[in-house]
């Protein structure tokens, strides 16, 4: 192979790692964006859904409707999950100080951690998650993973629904209401409640659906895979401009493209401490991310 054919694969796996990143991201923002909360919690929902998925593709087996299948309940089971901690959890802290909020997350995320250790049909130890055979397609003097290619094409699609979401429904519009301005959207009659639990469900779905596509490209899962990549995908929403919906994907590809370089032609030993390093250098430079946009505080 070619260095130029070398750098091109590095950058189909950096495309990869990147999109399930920006799924993970979009939740942060989401959240973000309407409560003003930073969900440590949203990665191990991702591992969740890695379970939920496993347990279908164990019974059903890996086979395109197996796999289609797992990735719908998965994102079904993780909204579920989601809502269920925004109300239990999240809710009764709304006007509370944020680091009521903040601990509260991180508590939530040690619970989801040990609870899946300690239940008998999960337990801590490492999982084979079984995978679908994907053909590999051939450019050329490349070969793209059949697998890599689907986690990207996936990953495109989900974001695409989730723009038209935001923005051409009448949920959408709910949504960036409640964002802008939550004690007026309350006034003109829209269900403040209602719609911050939505906004968690659709974060936790595409959660849901990023620990699948996570687990298809690396097929080993635990209680603990979802921590790294959430801190990740935490950075990635950072870059981007956490609150921007754009800046979240554009930041997780960003990010999983510079991670994968670093590995491919760096010391990877340090690619986990190249990637905070970037969330450093971004909180320095500019805060408020690639897309974000500076708040002024009236007082």
């Amino acid at each position: 192979m070619t260095s130029l054919s070398i750098f091109f694969q590095q950058l189909i796996n950096g495309l990869s790692l990147g999109s399930i990143y920006a799924l993970i991201a979009l939740g942060y923002t989401m959240v973000y964006g309407i409560v003003k909360l930073i969900n440590f919690a949203h990665g191990d929902i991702m591992m969740m859904g890695s379970y939920a998925a496993y347990f279908i593709l164990v019974a059903v087996g890996p086979t395109p409707f197996g796999f289609i299948l797992a990735i719908f309940t998965a994102m079904v089971f993780s909204a579920c999950l989601g809502m269920g901690i925004e109300q239990l959890a999240y809710r009764p802290l709304r006007n509370a100080p944020r680091l009521n909020s903040l601990i509260t997350a991180i508590a939530v995320e040690l619970i989801l951690q040990n609870l899946m250790r300690v239940l008998p049909f999960v337990g801590p130890d490492p999982r084979q998650f079984p995978t679908v055979k994907v053909t590999p397609i051939n450019l050329g003097a490349v070969q793209i993973d059949g697998i890599k290619a689907l986690v990207i094409v996936a990953s495109v699609i989900l974001m695409i629904v989730l723009t038209i979401i935001v923005n051409y429904t009448k949920v959408g519009k709910a949504m960036r209401a409640v964002s802008f301005d939550m004690p007026a959207a309350s006034l003109m009659g829209i269900n403040v409640n209602k719609t911050i639990s939505l906004t968690f469900a659709i974060g936790s779905m595409l959660a849901g659906a990023a620990g699948v596509l996570y687990a298809t490209a690396y097929p080993m899962i635990d209680p603990t895979m979802g921590y790294m990549p959430g801190l990740k995908a935490f950075v990635a929403a950072v870059l981007g401009g956490i609150g921007s919906i754009p800046g979240a994907m554009i930041g997780g590809l960003l990010l999983g493209v510079t991670e994968t370089l670093v590995k491919g032609y760096g010391p990877s030993a340090y690619a986990d401490a190249i990637s905070f390093g970037i969330l450093i250098l971004i909180l320095l430079v500019k805060p408020t991310g690639i897309l974000g946009k500076k708040t002024v505080v009236k007082v």
